[in-house]
Protein backbone atom coordinates (compact mmCIF):
# COMPACT_ATOMS: atom_id res chain seq x y z
CA UNK A 1 0.00 0.00 0.00
CA UNK A 2 1.57 2.74 -0.97
CA UNK A 3 2.18 6.00 1.79
CA UNK A 4 -0.81 8.76 1.83
CA UNK A 5 0.22 12.23 0.69
CA UNK A 6 -1.30 15.12 2.68
CA UNK A 7 -0.99 18.37 0.22
CA UNK A 8 -2.60 21.46 0.27
CA UNK A 9 -1.47 24.13 -2.30
CA UNK A 10 -2.25 27.40 -2.37
CA UNK A 11 -2.63 30.12 -5.10
CA UNK A 12 0.63 31.29 -6.63
CA UNK A 13 2.15 28.35 -5.09
CA UNK A 14 4.47 26.05 -7.20
CA UNK A 15 4.96 22.65 -5.27
CA UNK A 16 8.27 20.39 -6.76
CA UNK A 17 8.06 17.25 -7.12
CA UNK A 18 11.30 14.69 -7.18
CA UNK A 19 12.20 11.22 -6.47
CA UNK A 20 13.71 8.86 -8.75
CA UNK A 21 12.01 6.96 -11.34
CA UNK A 22 9.61 4.60 -10.77
CA UNK A 23 8.19 5.96 -7.49
CA UNK A 24 4.77 6.99 -8.05
CA UNK A 25 5.35 10.64 -9.27
CA UNK A 26 3.98 10.27 -12.34
CA UNK A 27 0.96 7.92 -10.56
CA UNK A 28 0.57 10.73 -8.27
CA UNK A 29 -0.52 13.59 -10.74
CA UNK A 30 -2.51 11.14 -13.00
CA UNK A 31 -4.80 10.70 -9.63
CA UNK A 32 -4.92 14.07 -8.87
CA UNK A 33 -6.04 15.12 -12.29
CA UNK A 34 -8.50 12.18 -11.89
CA UNK A 35 -6.73 9.59 -14.75
CA UNK A 36 -6.35 6.22 -12.75
CA UNK A 37 -8.58 5.19 -10.21
CA UNK A 38 -7.60 6.23 -7.05
CA UNK A 39 -8.54 5.39 -3.36
CA UNK A 40 -7.49 9.04 -2.25
CA UNK A 41 -9.79 12.65 -1.31
CA UNK A 42 -8.90 15.31 -3.18
CA UNK A 43 -10.78 18.76 -3.08
CA UNK A 44 -10.51 21.65 -5.65
CA UNK A 45 -12.38 24.53 -3.55
CA UNK A 46 -13.83 22.04 -1.32
CA UNK A 47 -15.76 19.94 -3.85
CA UNK A 48 -14.48 16.47 -3.85
CA UNK A 49 -13.10 15.14 -7.40
CA UNK A 50 -15.82 12.60 -7.16
CA UNK A 51 -18.65 14.80 -7.18
CA UNK A 52 -17.32 16.75 -10.25
CA UNK A 53 -18.12 15.32 -13.73
CA UNK A 54 -14.61 13.82 -15.17
CA UNK A 55 -14.05 16.80 -18.00
CA UNK A 56 -14.84 19.29 -16.04
CA UNK A 57 -12.30 18.35 -13.32
CA UNK A 58 -9.89 17.79 -15.20
CA UNK A 59 -9.90 21.41 -17.60
CA UNK A 60 -9.79 22.43 -14.09
CA UNK A 61 -7.24 20.33 -12.35
CA UNK A 62 -5.05 19.72 -15.41
CA UNK A 63 -2.38 16.97 -16.17
CA UNK A 64 0.42 18.37 -18.88
CA UNK A 65 2.65 15.43 -19.70
CA UNK A 66 6.34 14.83 -21.26
CA UNK A 67 4.41 13.08 -23.58
CA UNK A 68 2.37 14.59 -25.81
CA UNK A 69 -0.89 13.38 -27.79
CA UNK A 70 -1.58 14.80 -31.89
CA UNK A 71 -4.32 13.67 -33.89
CA UNK A 72 -5.15 15.87 -36.80
CA UNK A 73 -2.69 16.75 -40.01
CA UNK A 74 -2.10 20.75 -38.64
CA UNK A 75 -0.84 22.06 -35.39
CA UNK A 76 -3.71 24.47 -35.39
CA UNK A 77 -6.64 22.34 -35.73
CA UNK A 78 -5.63 21.20 -31.82
CA UNK A 79 -6.22 24.31 -30.95
CA UNK A 80 -9.97 26.12 -29.82
CA UNK A 81 -8.31 29.56 -29.85
CA UNK A 82 -5.50 29.92 -32.51
CA UNK A 83 -2.34 31.29 -30.12
CA UNK A 84 -1.16 34.59 -31.19
CA UNK A 85 2.43 35.58 -32.12
CA UNK A 86 3.07 36.89 -28.37
CA UNK A 87 2.14 33.69 -26.95
CA UNK A 88 4.34 32.17 -29.32
CA UNK A 89 7.48 34.17 -29.28
CA UNK A 90 7.25 33.80 -25.15
CA UNK A 91 8.16 30.02 -25.54
CA UNK A 92 10.54 30.25 -28.45
CA UNK A 93 8.48 29.31 -31.16
CA UNK A 94 7.42 31.01 -34.20
CA UNK A 95 3.40 31.44 -35.80
CA UNK A 96 4.08 29.55 -38.81
CA UNK A 97 4.69 26.25 -36.70
CA UNK A 98 1.07 26.41 -36.66
CA UNK A 99 0.57 25.23 -40.14
CA UNK A 100 2.95 22.22 -39.42
CA UNK A 101 2.31 18.39 -39.71
CA UNK A 102 2.58 17.54 -35.61
CA UNK A 103 5.00 14.65 -36.60
CA UNK A 104 7.53 17.06 -38.28
CA UNK A 105 7.77 18.66 -35.19
CA UNK A 106 10.55 17.97 -32.15
CA UNK A 107 9.43 16.60 -28.67
CA UNK A 108 10.06 20.27 -27.32
CA UNK A 109 8.12 21.72 -29.71
CA UNK A 110 5.58 19.25 -29.21
CA UNK A 111 5.83 20.26 -25.27
CA UNK A 112 5.31 23.91 -25.50
CA UNK A 113 2.77 23.53 -28.02
CA UNK A 114 0.97 21.38 -25.41
CA UNK A 115 1.22 23.75 -22.65
CA UNK A 116 -0.07 26.13 -25.05
CA UNK A 117 -3.07 23.86 -25.96
CA UNK A 118 -3.96 23.53 -21.85
CA UNK A 119 -3.65 26.43 -20.86
CA UNK A 120 -6.15 28.06 -23.16
CA UNK A 121 -8.83 26.29 -20.94
CA UNK A 122 -7.39 27.93 -17.75
CA UNK A 123 -7.21 25.12 -15.01
CA UNK A 124 -6.77 26.11 -11.33
CA UNK A 125 -4.03 23.91 -10.52
CA UNK A 126 -1.51 22.51 -13.56
CA UNK A 127 -0.11 19.17 -12.84
CA UNK A 128 3.59 19.31 -14.91
CA UNK A 129 5.56 15.72 -15.49
CA UNK A 130 8.47 16.86 -16.48
CA UNK A 131 7.33 19.70 -19.34
CA UNK A 132 10.74 20.29 -19.97
CA UNK A 133 12.55 17.18 -19.75
CA UNK A 134 13.14 17.68 -24.19
CA UNK A 135 14.42 21.32 -24.56
CA UNK A 136 17.26 23.16 -24.03
CA UNK A 137 18.13 25.03 -21.48
CA UNK A 138 16.82 28.08 -22.93
CA UNK A 139 13.55 26.83 -23.91
CA UNK A 140 13.36 25.26 -20.72
CA UNK A 141 13.53 29.13 -18.68
CA UNK A 142 10.74 30.41 -21.30
CA UNK A 143 8.47 27.75 -20.52
CA UNK A 144 9.14 28.44 -16.61
CA UNK A 145 8.55 32.08 -17.15
CA UNK A 146 5.04 31.63 -18.92
CA UNK A 147 4.00 28.85 -16.50
CA UNK A 148 4.94 31.60 -13.54
CA UNK A 149 3.39 34.45 -15.17
CA UNK A 150 0.43 31.86 -15.66
CA UNK A 151 0.15 31.04 -12.17
CA UNK A 152 0.30 34.80 -10.96
CA UNK A 153 -1.83 36.38 -13.71
CA UNK A 154 -4.47 33.78 -12.77
CA UNK A 155 -4.10 33.19 -8.91
CA UNK A 156 -3.36 29.52 -10.10
CA UNK A 157 -1.00 26.46 -8.49
CA UNK A 158 1.41 23.98 -9.93
CA UNK A 159 2.74 20.59 -8.94
CA UNK A 160 5.75 20.20 -10.80
CA UNK A 161 7.76 16.95 -11.30
CA UNK A 162 11.57 17.69 -12.12
CA UNK A 163 14.56 16.13 -11.98
CA UNK A 164 16.66 19.47 -12.72
CA UNK A 165 17.87 20.49 -9.40
CA UNK A 166 18.37 23.91 -10.53
CA UNK A 167 14.73 23.93 -12.06
CA UNK A 168 13.68 22.75 -8.21
CA UNK A 169 15.62 25.49 -6.95
CA UNK A 170 14.50 28.60 -9.39
CA UNK A 171 10.68 27.31 -8.97
CA UNK A 172 9.35 26.19 -5.65
CA UNK A 173 8.09 28.60 -3.73
CA UNK A 174 9.52 27.78 0.30
CA UNK A 175 9.12 24.63 1.43
CA UNK A 176 6.92 23.65 -1.50
CA UNK A 177 9.14 20.68 -1.74
CA UNK A 178 7.33 17.19 -2.72
CA UNK A 179 10.31 14.27 -2.87
CA UNK A 180 9.39 10.29 -3.20
CA UNK A 181 11.35 7.48 -2.23
CA UNK A 182 11.46 4.06 -3.19
CA UNK A 183 10.04 1.71 -0.56
CA UNK A 184 12.93 -0.86 0.41
CA UNK A 185 12.46 -4.51 0.00
CA UNK A 186 10.33 -6.04 2.48
CA UNK A 187 8.64 -2.99 3.99
CA UNK A 188 5.22 -1.72 2.90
Amino acid sequence: MPNAVDLSLNRQQIWMVSGASGTGKSQFLKALADLIEHSGLVELYGQEQNQMCPEKWRSQVMYFSAETAWWRDHVAEHFDTQPDTEILNSVGLKPSILEKNPDDLSSGEKQRLALLRGLQYRPKVLLLDEITANLDPKSAQLVERLVVDYINTNQTCALWISHDEEQQQRLSCENCQLVFVAKEEGRS
